[in-house]
């Protein structure tokens, strides 16, 4: 096992009824700037649920953060909260509207000129953020429970991440049944989300860490078991509770410890958003399946064991044991309705060039575990997913 250093400070309120909560762990005194998306809160009740608990605290809204989350966007929440003298932050929403939320929380505080320069540098700049806690109405990315985020920039066409031991979430809250009116689309793109966190986190090469593994694969199995039951029972309390946990966990630090990470597929997956404006799972469903094959050698050993304690994939040779393994998990991807080829979005050969240029711009170039997906790699992994 590796050396770690694991830090999480997120109170995690989880449970029917728990937004009635934010009376107790936001300040009386704050006046709060309430972010969400497209305004979905307001017709499922959330909006109200939050409002009754926020009492007699000065509120101000700001809306419209995309799905995936554009610095253009998010840079008039940052003058709102200069403006407004706002001192603390509530995203209300799933992964993109709490992603967005970190980079504000940063971007509010940030000492240099250009804000930008906080997803340039990866976090490494961010010297302080405001407060801010969630309330979680889509299970899928774990932006509720880590320190990390993705912010676009629509007019140079980046998709860029970064993370900050400042930009951890002071609480979160978790109510599976605030997920029972979520379109079929995200539920399904959540539970692939969550698996693949989950897979780059795990699916690299051992070192003798069995503690982590057996989180890894327990979650793994939990999202085969209950994601399909997630799409055919919809109002099944135990069922989106699994999920809400299982996503939580797949991405909150606890199974990184100690071990090496891959993270290439979300690399390139990156670049199929901001090029194309493909949903993040979508694009993380078409890669991974292609990027195990091409990987196949240098994975052998995890792959052997993702094969037997995931898939139960006990008898034939190693190469049809490894290339079951990966079938199986492209089919669980096809069953929560999540297609897993470029063709499937109308994406062709044509296309793999301009990804590879905006891998090489953004200095993806040595990418993976042992930083051995060059140019070429993924060039192999695009033309696999067609």
């Amino acid at each position: 096992m590796l050396n770690f250093d694991f830090y999480n400070p997120t109170q995690i309120l989880f449970g029917k009824g728990r937004i009635a909560d934010l009376n107790k762990v936001i300040p009386a005194e704050a006046h709060v700037l309430v972010l969400y998306g497209g305004g979905s809160i307001k017709q499922n009740g959330v909006f109200d649920e939050v409002m009754a608990a926020l009492g007699t605290r000065t509120v101000t809204e700001f809306t419209g953060i995309e799905p995936n989350p554009s610095y253009e966007t998010l840079m008039k929440a940052v003058e709102l909260i200069k403006h407004n003298k706002i001192d603390f932050l509530l995203a209300v929403g799933g992964g993109s509207v709490i992603d967005g939320t970190k980079f504000i929380a940063a971007a509010a505080l940030f000492d240099g000129e250009d804000p930008w320069a906080i997803l340039e540098k990866r976090g490494s700049n961010v010297t302080q953020a405001m407060p801010f806690g969630s309330v979680l109405t889509l299970p899928a990315t774990g932006s509720e429970m880590n320190n990390g985020g993705v912010v676009t920039r629509k007019s140079i066409k980046a998709k860029m991440a970064f993370s900050s031991r400042f930009c951890f979430p002071k609480f979160s809250v978790l109510d599976p049944t605030k997920t029972y009116t979520l379109p079929v689309r995200q539920i399904g793109n959540g539970a692939v989300d969550a698996f693949v966190h989950v897979m780059e986190q795990y699916m690299t090469y051992p070192v003798n860490s069995p503690v982590q593994d057996r989180f890894a694969e327990g979650l793994l199995k939990t999202l085969i078991e209950e994601g399909p039951k997630a799409l055919a029972t919809p109002e099944d309390y135990d069922v989106r509770a699994n999920l809400m946990w299982c996503a939580t966990m797949a991405l909150n630090g606890l199974i990184s410890t100690g071990v090496p990470q891959d993270w290439a597929t979300h690399m390139i997956g990156h670049e199929l958003t901001a090029l194309h404006g493909l949903d993040h799972a979508q694009t993380l469903a078409i890669v991974l399946p292609s990027m195990l094959r091409v990987r196949k050698e240098a994975k052998r050993a995890k792959l052997l064991q993702y094969a037997e304690r995931v898939w139960d994939l006990r008898t034939g040779d190693e190469d049809s044991r490894i290339d079951a393994a990966i079938a199986r998990t492209q089919d669980f991807f096809e069953q929560m309705g999540v297609k897993t080829r470029l063709a499937d979005y109308d994406l062709h050969a044509a296309n793999i060039d301009p990804i590879l240029s905006a891998l090489e711009t953004h200095r993806m170039v040595a990418l993976g575990e042992k930083r051995d997906v060059t140019l070429d790699v993924s060039r192999q992994v695009l033309e696999l997913s067609l």
